[in-house]
């Protein structure tokens, strides 16, 4: 339950995400701080997102129909076009009754109509990037946007003429996930385990399943054997991958979705994985090396653009996939991990790299847009209910919405 802070002014404010936890995951964040400074928060996505694990209890989701345009089929793009329609109609129904300050848009199609449904209300907006490359639907909308928030110094696709609306945060990261920044590195030294964690994002990754566990099994035996793996697989993966990690004789822990992955990362001395944006985020948050695969697939190849920063800081190595092999990962572990100055030092490289205010410097700046605040006071109290005072007024999209 939110509870206002003493003395400030209750806005309200709608976020609205892609359904991936790439884009939420920093919403998530966003939502959490706000609440903290007693404002009301929606969120706007799709179904995907509306079950994907985090979101604050208190902040209702509001689904709204698939409106991607793409492909070369006309019948598609009508279908995407009546979506696009629909949501943005539903968008401004939720305005109508939750009256917010400003809206977010963290990219992906669910925040095309709701950003198009804020401009036609005249709401102030603001973007946030997850990534190192602008995104198709932020792309769209930078022009007509109040603020954009970057989360890396280098953003590719981002016009230089739009430089006075942006502003460098970072990509806000789970509380859980910033409360270790300051713990100490783990204990590493000659005859240490070497933790090692390895991910493939929310639906893991094949490539890691197939190629990791033969690439650790052909590291010099005496760094082998103080090996202790934790990998999160595919259903269909994982007992082939049990198999393979038997027969080398490695320890590994193997799941298909980790609930502690903060503890687990927590315990790590080397992450071996994808390069999402909320990856690389979570890893300098904390301060953990790592070995990047990114997805190759990645739209704009965005995915490669996420580790410049933190490769040249010497923080991390990248490995593209089609060169990713058993022997080119044990040879890339061997340079980290065999001597433990030189994994702390590429931890201490990663943890420089991070930004632990982004969810405090986004929220600033989101405080920023909006009515002066004798306005806000006032909307508010139109949108709440006579009886009541600190229940919101009953949206309009409530069939729609996923509490």
């Amino acid at each position: 339950m939110s509870s206002a802070v003493k003395g400030s002014v209750s806005r309200h404010y709608v976020l609205a995400a892609g359904g991936t936890g790439g884009h939420l995951i920093p919403a998530f964040a966003l939502a959490a701080e706000l609440d903290r400074r007693g404002h009301h928060v929606a969120l706007i996505t799709d179904e995907r997102g509306a079950g994907i694990p985090g979101k604050p209890d208190y902040v209702p989701a509001h689904v709204l129909p698939p409106g991607r345009i793409a492909g070369k089929n006309p019948l598609n793009w009508l279908r995407g076009l009546k979506g696009i329609l629909s949501g943005r109609s539903m968008a401004l129904r939720l305005f109508e009754s939750f009256q917010p300050t400003a809206v977010v848009g963290f990219g992906g199609y669910p925040a095309l109509p709701t950003m198009l449904a804020a401009n036609a209300a005249k709401i102030p907006t603001i973007l946030h990037e997850q990534n190192s490359v602008l995104g198709r639907v932020n792309r769209y909308f930078a022009g007509k946007v109040n603020a954009i928030a970057t989360a890396f110094a280098q953003v590719d696709r981002l016009d230089a003429k739009y430089a006075d609306k942006i502003t460098l945060v970072g990509n806000p990261v789970r509380d859980e996930v910033l409360a270790l920044r300051e713990a100490p590195f783990p204990e590493f030294g000659e005859d240490s385990l070497l933790r090692i964690l390895v991910t493939g994002g929310s639906q893991g990754a094949r490539v890691l399943s197939e190629v990791v566990p033969d690439g650790l099994a052909m590291l010099p035996p005496a760094l082998r054997s103080r090996l202790q793996v934790i990998q999160q697989c595919r259903p269909e993966d994982i007992e082939a991958v049990r198999a393979r990690y038997a027969g080398h004789g490695i320890p590994a822990e193997l799941a298909t979705y980790f609930e502690d992955m903060a503890e687990r990362l927590a315990g790590a001395h080397l992450f071996i994985g994808r390069s999402g944006a909320s990856t690389i985020a979570e890893l300098t948050a904390v301060g953990r090396p790592a070995i990047l695969i990114p997805l190759p697939i990645a739209t704009d190849d965005h995915q490669a653009a996420n580790t410049r920063e933190i490769v040249a800081a010497g923080g991390a190595r990248a490995i593209r996939q089609e060169s990713f092999t058993a022997t080119t990962l044990a040879k890339q572990i061997q340079a980290m991990a065999q001597h433990p100055e030189t994994l702390a030092n590429a931890a201490h490289a990663s943890w420089n790299c991070g930004y632990p205010n982004a969810a405090s410097d986004l929220a600033d700046l989101v405080e920023s847009f909006g009515a002066a605040p004798i306005m806000d006071v006032i909307r508010m109290e139109k949108a709440m209910p006579a009886k009541g005072g600190e229940a919101l007024a009953k949206s309009k999209l409530a069939k729609d919405s996923v509490q």
